[in-house]
């Protein structure tokens, strides 16, 4: 209801010109859930209209201006009173005046740049959005449509397999090796790991990716893990000279693009660990930093130690050199 007419006596709508034929992307919400949403590119041109509706006609709407802007829009949770705004195009669409009927404004933002992937997370939001404002003096009248940007990749020109052994001195010899090194979020992670000094009794062996979000600088800075997916590719103690196969199919799990330094703002890493359970619970992990870009997913063994992970002890498990 309308109290001393500062009620809202307009309805605004955005409509995308080539709403019928744009592809549309999943993408989660805050709250977890998936909505669907218009898909654009970095460059591509942003065009349509804003459609004022008088609810009352007859009755005349007096405005200080009407105005349609582009934004990309970085907001860190825990600092909600600061959006930091990346891009902010600006579209006059009336002069102020008044309106006495229903009216449809054109607009157009050419090749527009959007430099970063749309990313919802545990502690940062990055998103693009239209909003169309209708400025009065007392209270404002406005109307935000969210789309989803994605960042295309090229095929990689080198795409080398991996090797790389690791062990605890006198007890555990591993090796790994991958068929290559960068992989399409859709594809098959295909290696083996080579068992070529067992002194452990190993129970089972599985294999974890784990997303890492990081936000902020300096003494400011937050860590989120999650664990997206745990993979068993061993169950029974291995021998010396036995071979494990893995096949890891990504497509059948949640994973974003890796960002890093997106704004001097966050970053997201994904990790792929290997972990052995010995017959009394203890674990042995070797940790492999995964660079995941949006159609591409590049894998590279860093050096990280794998640790032997007990309530008691702890034990580094260090790379050993490759063998030939």
């Amino acid at each position: 209801m309308s109290f001393f007419g500062f009620g809202q006596s307009a309805d605004i709508d955005i409509v995308l010109n080539d709403a019928e034929t744009r592809k549309k992307a999943e993408h989660k919400t805050e709250d977890g859930r998936k909505d669907k949403y218009f898909l654009f590119y970095d460059g591509e041109t942003v065009s349509g209209k804003v459609n004022v509706t008088l609810k009352y006609p007859g009755k005349r709407l007096e405005h200080n201006g009407i105005k349609i802007e582009f934004v990309g829009q970085i907001e860190l949770y825990y600092d909600r009173g600061n959006h930091h705004e990346f891009v902010s195009l600006v579209k006059d669409l009336a002069r102020p005046g008044e309106l006495t009927q229903s009216q449809t404004f054109d607009f157009e933002f050419t090749h527009v740049e959007k430099p970063y992937e749309s990313y919802t997370g545990q502690n940062v939001k990055l998103r693009y959005f239209l909003r169309a404002t209708v400025s009065r003096r007392l209270n404002d009248i406005s109307k935000e449509l969210e789309i989803v940007v994605h960042t295309l990749s090229s095929y990689p020109e080198l795409n080398s397999s991996i090797k790389m052994e690791v062990g605890i001195e006198d007890c555990l010899h591993i090796e790994f090796e991958y068929n290559k090194s960068k992989y399409h979020l859709k594809d098959v992670i295909v290696g083996k790991i080579y068992f070529l000094l067992v002194r452990i009794k190993i129970k089972h062996m599985e294999i974890d990716i784990i997303k890492r979000e990081t936000t902020g600088t300096g003494p400011n800075v937050y860590h989120e893990n999650d664990t997206i997916a745990k993979y068993e590719i061993m169950d029974g103690a291995p021998v010396r000279g036995e071979s494990i196969p893995i096949r890891l199919f990504l497509a059948g799990y949640e994973m974003t693009p890796s960002m890093r330094d997106i704004n001097k703002k966050y970053s997201v890493r994904y990790y792929l660990n290997l972990v052995l359970i010995d017959e009394e619970e203890r674990r042995y992990f070797k940790q492999q930093v995964q660079m995941l870009l949006h159609d591409w997913l590049a894998v590279h063994l860093s050096c990280c130690f794998i640790m032997f992970l007990d309530a008691q002890h702890q034990r580094e498990f260090q790379n050993l050199p490759i063998m030939s």
